[in-house]
């Protein structure tokens, strides 16, 4: 055999071994592996854990107040014991702080009825209850904005016509769904005026739709969740009884 022959096996080689064969996906099968308590437990692992959970367990049944009465956000038709409870709390706990910070006093608190997620049990209350009240990571945040601002809150709650919390806010509505008193600390909106509204920040964020708190003149986030603000308030607070009251309602 010359050199031309083997030439030319070596190129009919070379072709064949770069043909590359088309693969396509046919089929997928899958197959349902249940987690169940048969699965073995690692001894090693739960002794590592067991510490951490019991002092967390143990942190979390401690009792720091106690409610009179069990309070659930669907006891009230415009305002409810457990909303007003929630936004008083924030506005007790974070205004000494906005105070200290820029001199000023917040105006009013709104918040949603949908974040809260649970509801206060008569009887002990303990870090637990801080927890499954409000689970989410909210933070308290401050916004000033304008009385016009204030005005489109009125209008968001007449539309919505939910329980939503408020506080430092009084908002009547007639029969027909029209307002007819809308009040600040006691005073009706001067839509000239900044006003200061702590909320949280995803409302601020336009959650709920809230999307009257922007356009602001400035923001002030607290570095204070609201979770931490329900504990610090039952720790300080012996027994709670928060009611129904007059700061939403409508005549009938």
């Amino acid at each position: 055999m010359n050199f031309k022959h083997l030439y030319f096996i070596f190129l009919f080689l070379l072709a064949f071994s770069c043909k590359q064969e088309t693969v396509s996906l046919t089929k997928i099968e899958g197959k349902l592996i249940p987690i169940t308590d048969t699965l073995n437990v690692n001894s090693k692992i739960e002794a590592f854990i067991k510490p951490y959970r019991e002092h967390v367990e143990a942190n979390l049944d401690s009792v720091l107040s106690y409610a009179v009465n069990t309070y659930s956000k669907s006891d009230g038709e415009f305002n409810t014991a457990i909303g007003n409870f929630m936004a008083d709390v924030v506005y007790e706990q974070a205004n000494p702080i906005f105070k200290s910070r820029t001199g000023n006093d917040i105006d009013m608190v709104i918040l949603n009825h949908g974040g809260i997620r649970s509801i206060i049990s008569k009887g002990n209350i303990t870090t637990r209850t801080a927890y499954e009240i409000m689970p989410f990571e909210n933070s308290i945040v401050v916004v000033s904005v304008k009385g016009t601002n204030i005005n489109a809150l009125v209008l968001y709650l007449i539309n919505a016509k939910r329980a939503h919390p408020v506080s430092n806010f009084k908002l009547t509505l007639d029969r027909n769904f029209n307002p007819v008193e809308s009040l600040i600390n006691g005073e009706k909106i001067d839509t000239t005026k900044t006003y200061y509204v702590a909320t949280n920040d995803y409302l601020y964020s336009g959650g709920d739709n809230m999307t009257f708190l922007k356009p602001n003149d400035s923001l002030y986030d607290l570095s204070y969740k609201i979770r931490n603000a329900l504990i610090d308030y039952f720790k300080k607070t012996d027994t709670i009884n928060p009611v129904i009251d007059d700061r939403f309602t409508q005549i009938k």
